[in-house]
């Protein structure tokens, strides 16, 4: 009884030998693993492909241009809100040179209004810089973090010393669409 028991608990520890080396075989051959976010936010890389209509390309929901505000509008469209449902027609400044997962218009007094798209569904063709683009969804205002400040200057292609230079946060009025409509 006690070499049969012997025997299977040998055989038992050979066999889970056997599998710790085929995982660590298996793994030398693997790349490296990537955390839950950065696969996610690989996937979305490209992004779900683009609907073409007459007016152009349309990224996450369906937009048009109907109905749209131009940029200098927007202070009177929110007013003193904190946040509200709109649609806009502007050019883009900027755009998140890693992958497109944001862009900026220009307001009326000359800032940049920072565009983000919901759920982190879609993304934008880094080559939309200087395009016109209609936008829906919810504009905000918001207090950006130092850290969010400089991970936009790193995504913008800012150097160290400009990214360093961010200090302090800011209040910004940004935006989180639905849908953009690249026109042609």
């Amino acid at each position: 009884m006690k070499r049969t028991l012997l025997a299977l608990t040998a055989a038992a520890a050979f066999f889970t030998a056997c599998q710790q080396q085929t995982s660590d075989t298996a793994a030398e051959k693997a790349p490296a693993t990537e955390s839950k976010a950065e696969a996610d936010a690989e996937a979305h890389s490209a992004g779900p492909a683009a609907t073409t209509t007459a007016a152009g390309k349309v990224y996450g929901a369906a937009v048009t241009e109907e109905g749209a505000h131009p940029m200098t509008a927007l202070p009177t469209l929110l007013g003193t809100q904190d946040s509200a449902k709109v649609k806009l027609i502007g050019e883009a400044s900027d755009v998140c040179q890693a992958k497109g997962c944001w862009m900026t218009l220009a307001t009326a007094d000359g800032k940049q209004m920072r565009v983000r798209f919901k759920d982190y569904a879609f993304f934008v063709p880094k080559d939309t810089k200087g395009k016109t683009v209609v936008i829906d969804g919810w504009v905000h205002r918001e207090e950006v973090s130092v850290a969010d400040q400089q991970h936009y200057a790193k995504d913008a292609g800012k150097s160290d010393k400009e990214v360093a230079a961010i200090t302090k946060p800011v209040q910004q009025v940004n935006f989180l669409a639905d849908g953009v409509l690249i026109k042609n």
